[in-house]
């Protein structure tokens, strides 16, 4: 039992913002791990620089009577009083002179520190007991008017606790939530405007590289707003269609030039047949001559209909030419017994095209029902203000030789003459120079060719 592997998804634009995706969740998950071992963690180090930052903090806060002296915080310091008079054995703070002599001091006062043989007034920070309880302390030195003085601030290690788990924490957590959810939206809006920007030359490139075709082969990629990554890739294509365009044109003038060079020596030969006396070997002879220049002037009008430099595009009337084309060929349609007919809409038929060549595509459409029509049957031609179809009672195609009649060289098998099988090639071609649609299709009996003008135009 064999198993289909899915086909992974070949979209650049998702494939970047699924890694962006991907990384915003790494990232997210990095930093609630951090978190997590931050508040789990709390390093001696770490404590001490947060208190002596909220230090820094207090002395900021400090106020002085008019001899200089501390006796108070700010207001809105002084606001939290009450963590100092309801938490006394837990938290305390005191101001000290350049002697050791406290003169300002919370609601614990003296005897919440440890005794003053054993304080030494050193910026830093250190640890002591109080009741069994671990305190950690922090001294700050600060000048003002001339002197200097010490702040310092301590907290136990069960209350540091409580503040972390109770509030550090939730706070963090709900700070990583927000941040989380910020970074999705915000950056996932600027890669997708990223993205979209990014990839806007890959599309115009996409647009260029759809209108390259056989008929315009001169028509290369855009190098101006390419990203440099992609450069050397245009850069490389664009030369390849220097190549193609190189060999198409070596081909088309190789075609153009045998077609011209055999047009004299078989018009030599008909000449010197003609100088036979009248046989069987001379009509025989005749016959090919004239097959072989059939065969030249439909390569010599292929090449032709291949390049859009040849076309004189005006405003023409199909219904005009249709009837120039049905009076050329009545007396084809007369030695075959076919009868033709012509009819149109009350709309007036007029498109951008070149006369020349729209009298060659409708002759060759026409010759071609004439040559499959049975004797005594009708080909019909209907004109439109945007189609013309020519029908034919013939036998018709098979579905899959439909796609195959416009091939160069491919010929049905019920047509009364020797042709090339260039004809309805020559059609094509001439169509697609125009920005034509030329079909196909079974008419039962019969076969219906539709030419149709899609909207397009050219000047």
């Amino acid at each position: 039992m064999s198993f289909v592997k899915p086909a992974r998804p070949n979209s650049l634009s998702l494939r970047v913002l699924l890694a962006y995706v991907v990384g915003v969740i790494l990232s997210i998950l990095l930093m609630i791990l951090a978190a997590l071992v931050l508040t789990t963690w709390r390093s001696d180090a770490w404590l001490r620089a947060d208190l002596a930052e909220y230090t820094r903090d207090l002395i900021e806060a400090v106020r002085f009577d008019d001899t200089g002296v501390p006796n108070g915080l700010a207001a809105s310091e002084d606001g939290d009083r009450w963590i100092y008079e309801s938490l006394k054995g837990e938290t305390a703070y005191r101001v000290l002179d350049e002697s050791g002599r406290t003169v300002l001091a919370s609601a614990a006062g003296e005897g919440f520190w440890p005794s003053a043989e054993s304080l030494q007034l050193v910026p830093g920070s250190f640890n002591f007991e109080r009741g069994g309880i671990r305190m950690h302390s922090v001294v700050e030195p600060f000048e003002h008017g001339g002197r200097t003085w010490y702040f310092q601030f301590a907290a136990s290690t069960r209350m540091l606790g409580f503040i972390y788990q109770e509030f550090t924490l939730p706070f963090m957590g709900a700070g990583v939530a927000i941040f989380s959810v910020l970074l999705l939206v915000v950056f996932g809006i600027c890669a997708y405007v990223t993205l979209g920007y990014t990839l806007r030359p890959l599309r115009k490139l996409s647009e260029a590289a759809t209108s390259i075709s056989p008929r315009a082969l001169h028509a290369r990629l855009p190098t101006g707003a390419v990203p440099s990554e992609i450069a050397p890739m245009v850069h490389s294509f664009n030369r390849v269609l220097d190549r193609l365009e190189h060999g198409y044109r070596v081909q088309q003038e190789f075609l153009a030039t045998a077609a011209h060079e055999l047009k004299t020596p078989l018009a030599l030969i008909r000449a010197q047949v003609e100088l036979r006396e009248e046989g069987e070997d001379r009509d025989a002879l005749l016959g090919d001559v004239d097959h072989m220049t059939r065969q030249v002037q439909q390569l010599l009008l292929l090449a032709e209909a291949s390049e859009v430099q040849n076309y004189s595009f005006a405003t023409i009337d199909v219904q005009d030419v249709a009837q120039d084309v049905v009076a050329y060929l009545q007396r084809m349609a007369e030695v075959a017994h076919v009868r033709v007919t012509l009819s149109g809409s009350t709309s007036v038929a007029r498109w951008q095209a070149d006369r020349g060549a729209l009298f060659t595509l409708l002759k060759n459409l026409l010759e071609n029902a004439i040559q499959h029509a049975p004797r005594g049957t009708e080909v019909r031609v209907e004109v439109d203000a945007a189609t013309v179809t020519v029908r034919d009672s013939g036998p018709g195609a098979d579905p899959q030789q439909l796609s195959q009649m416009f091939s160069r060289f491919w010929r049905g098998a019920h047509r009364r003459d020797q042709g090339a099988g260039l004809g309805l090639a020559i059609c094509r071609e001439i169509a697609l120079a125009h920005g034509w649609v030329l079909s196909a299709h079974g008419a039962d009996p019969g076969l219906l060719l539709r030419l149709s003008e899609n909207g397009a135009s050219r000047a």
